[in-house]
């Protein structure tokens, strides 16, 4: 005797569905756009700022190296064969105008970079709105606007941050921001150093007080440097997990 097939998921009220697209976003109309090409221009632009700030490293070198030299002489009582004084005025005018000259150059820069940081910025995280549109807490006001609020500055665009690296992991894997709370450690810390370092300038008068100045500024400049590099790690692997969840299709969203 044979036996009747068993029935198929259809035939017991079970019908097959495509998976859901993802939820209408909380924060206005968000539309999916590949940031491949903004993120390389971001990484490029930012590449600038490390030059910019090499730049400044050199000119922090020069300014130290003639006030230490300054600050011996004076212990020495400008005697004995050391350099003589029309000589270290001059290096001293040109260490300083060095100075001006990178500061100018870094703040270009870092204004060039930011403006263009914070548009790929707003666009992944319009991305992120349609990989997970339950997964932001704050409104797309803050998005720039949370760079630029005192002391909320000082931890809202890391948790914007979080928020769209969140939404941007592959489905099925687990929350990882090591990399982005490096980046966010190594931008505070350098923003901390480089308000030190302009406060020490300002008020220096002594040829010790403008070598300390200078070596605070050293420090800051070699952190932005490496916080900058690690801007460019965090823009790039966002926007290759970005663009791996777009091919994935509506079935790798939902955080």
């Amino acid at each position: 005797m044979t036996m009747p097939p068993s029935p198929q998921p259809a035939e017991q009220g079970v019908a097959a569905r495509p998976p859901l697209p993802p939820l209408p976003s909380l924060h206005g109309p968000a539309s999916l756009r590949s940031p491949v090409a903004l993120g390389w221009i971001t990484a490029a632009v930012l590449g600038l700022v490390i030059a910019a700030d090499l730049f400044g490293v050199w000119a922090d070198y020069k300014l130290y190296d003639v006030a230490s030299t300054v600050v011996g002489a004076l212990a020495d009582g400008l005697a004995g064969g050391g350099e003589s004084l029309a000589s270290l005025v001059r290096r001293a005018n040109e260490a300083d105008s060095l100075s001006l000259a990178a500061a100018r150059v870094q703040s270009t820069a870092l204004l060039v970079g930011g403006v263009v940081f914070l548009i790929w910025f707003r666009r992944v995280r319009i991305n992120a709105e349609v990989f997970f549109p339950a997964g932001h807490a704050w409104s797309r006001a803050w998005v720039v606007g949370g760079w630029f609020v005192p002391i909320v500055n000082l931890w809202r665009p890391r948790q914007i941050m979080g928020e769209i690296w969140d939404a941007s992991r592959p489905a099925g894997t687990r929350s990882r921001l090591g990399l982005v709370n490096l980046w966010w450690a190594l931008w505070i810390t350098g923003l901390v150093a480089g308000r030190l370092y302009a406060a020490l300038y300002r008020h220096a008068e002594t040829a010790q007080e403008i070598r300390d100045a200078a070596l605070q500024a050293l420090i800051g400049d070699s952190l932005d440097i490496v916080a900058a590099v690690s801007a460019i790690v965090v823009v790039l692997e966002l926007t290759r997990m970005q663009t791996r969840k777009a091919q994935e299709g509506p079935a790798a969203s939902g955080g």
